[in-house]
């Protein structure tokens, strides 16, 4: 019998970036290091690695920025492509999904009123109205992942995909904001199929 590799399974397959340092992103291109989850209680969808689908702009932006903050790890900002299989994905775009979240939040709310705790919130940053510290929902999602795991009828998401609205309106009155966003967290690595580097158009050709 064949042993399973990584690639095995046909997938659906989608392109996304992740916005680090160049030394982080010349390792795990050579394959010395992998990306880290990110395991914040304000994590916009939970713990995970972080990817911006299709969007390789915005991570280099959001690189940018976090190299201005102090004490940032972020020297020469640079971004990193990845090839990625969703899997079983917990997708917020889809109304099914959103109730499970709704769902998610009515069993951490009797959680924490029956061990006395507060219920986390979502909370601003500066003069932001984005509300970057998203701890009510990265603890409401993380409730999702622990329903699962704790039965076994269910299998664990092994992504999360939600489409956040972020930044200042492009024009008065807009429904569209200048940061408007897909973001993909992966929980399970082997969602990962490979990494690149991203290339540039070559305007001598249509961009297919």
């Amino acid at each position: 019998m064949s042993v399973e590799s990584l690639y095995s399974r046909r997938s659906n397959l989608i392109i996304a970036f992740h916005g680090c340092d160049q030394s982080l992103v010349d390792k795990v291109v050579s394959g010395q290091e992998e990306l880290r989850a990110s395991e914040n209680d304000y994590d916009w969808l939970g713990h995970g690695v972080y990817f911006w689908e299709n969007n390789e702009e915005r991570a280099l932006q959001w690189a940018k920025e976090l190299s201005k903050r102090p004490n940032s790890s972020i020297s020469k900002p640079a971004v990193i492509g990845a090839v990625i299989d969703l899997g079983y994905c917990f997708d917020l775009t889809d109304s099914h999904y959103l109730s499970e979240l709704k769902t998610g939040y009515d069993v951490l709310v009797e959680a924490t009123k029956n061990i006395g705790v507060p219920l986390p919130k979502n909370e601003n940053v500066g003069a932001s109205t984005d509300r970057l510290l998203r701890k009510l929902d990265c603890a409401v999602i993380q409730t999702v992942h622990q329903l699962h795991e704790d039965d076994d009828q269910s299998r664990p998401y092994d992504s999360v995909r939600g489409v956040f609205w972020e930044g200042h309106e492009i024009y008065p009155n807009a429904g569209f904001s200048e940061k408007n966003h897909i973001q993909i967290c992966v929980c399970n690595p082997n969602c990962i199929k490979g990494y690149f580097l991203p290339r540039k158009l070559n305007n001598t050709f249509t961009n297919p």
